[in-house]
């Protein structure tokens, strides 16, 4: 959830569209939800994955990294649903009235959507969420325990308000508080959000939400990146038999995924498919 400002070959990575991934659909969800659902071909009774988005972004992630990901899941079997939360990429909504109740109250209508899929196994859920998508993964699995299998969290926040100061500055947030809404230039893209955002931070507990849910749990994150201090910890709060956290060393935020190396954003991607095909089949 680090802003920092990117070169114009960065940001061309960054805005790359997708190629086409053999089983994908471009679907609509309930309040204008844009997603793309992947499902194997033949596939019946498959398990399947909920993909979350991190600050700023969209659904098919930086570097094309969920793309990439439902590519990896699709080849074990697993389909997937990649979403961009209200006011994000092509979802309908305002993108300064997002908030996190907001992002949560999206990630279980497309909870929904994709447990309703007649080739998926509704009880073979997973979720996957990116940096701010993390804790709204976390939250996820808190308000419901029981309806996801398995979890994992790529560089994510571990306390809202205090992760996006370190992001943000106390600035923006007081900034917020006096003028109702605040202009915040990311480096590939700028947004304005309002002060309902900035409430919303400190509303949510995200180490209360990690002893509520006993399944799997995955917590991946780069040795050079704030997150790193949360992986383990969290790991360990997490009441689960089934949990495991890695840091990748030499890594940033984003698993350097936007420079011509690919390696550790290969690594992450290839073992959360790997820890998905061993906690949902």
């Amino acid at each position: 959830m680090r802003v920092s400002t990117l070169s114009a070959a960065a940001i061309a990575g960054l805005l790359l569209c997708s190629t086409a991934i053999a089983g994908e659909t471009s679907v609509t969800l309930e309040k204008g939800i844009d997603a793309t659902l992947n499902v194997p071909d033949g596939a019946k009774g498959a398990p399947a994955v909920l993909m979350l988005h991190g600050f700023g972004s969209a659904k098919d992630e930086v570097g094309n990294m969920y793309a990439r990901e439902a590519e990896a899941l699709a080849k074990k079997g697993i389909a997937s649903l990649r979403i961009s939360f209200e006011g994000f990429g092509k979802s309908d909504g305002d993108t300064g009235a997002t908030t996190v109740d907001q992002q949560l109250a999206d990630a279980l209508i497309a909870a929904d959507y994709l447990a309703n899929v007649p080739e998926i196994d509704r009880a073979r859920l997973g979720v996957l969420g990116f940096s701010l998508g993390g804790g709204i993964a976390i939250l996820a699995t808190a308000e419901r325990p029981d309806f996801f299998k398995s979890r994992v969290t790529w560089s994510s926040v571990g306390d809202f308000a205090e992760d996006m100061k370190g992001s943000v500055g106390q600035e923006a947030f007081d900034k917020a508080t006096a003028d109702g809404i605040v202009g915040l230039d990311l480096g590939f893209r700028t947004i304005a959000l309002k002060k309902s955002f900035f409430d919303s931070l400190a509303a949510h507990s995200l180490k209360d939400a990690l002893a509520v849910y006993k399944g799997a749990y995955l917590a991946i994150a780069g040795s050079e990146d704030f997150s790193a201090k949360y992986a383990q910890q969290y790991v360990d709060a997490a009441p689960g038999d089934t949990k495991e956290a890695m840091i990748v060393e030499g890594a940033d935020h984003i698993y350097g995924v936007l420079g011509q190396d690919q390696a550790q954003a290969d690594l992450v991607i290839g073992k959360t498919a790997d820890w998905f095909d061993a906690t949902l089949k």
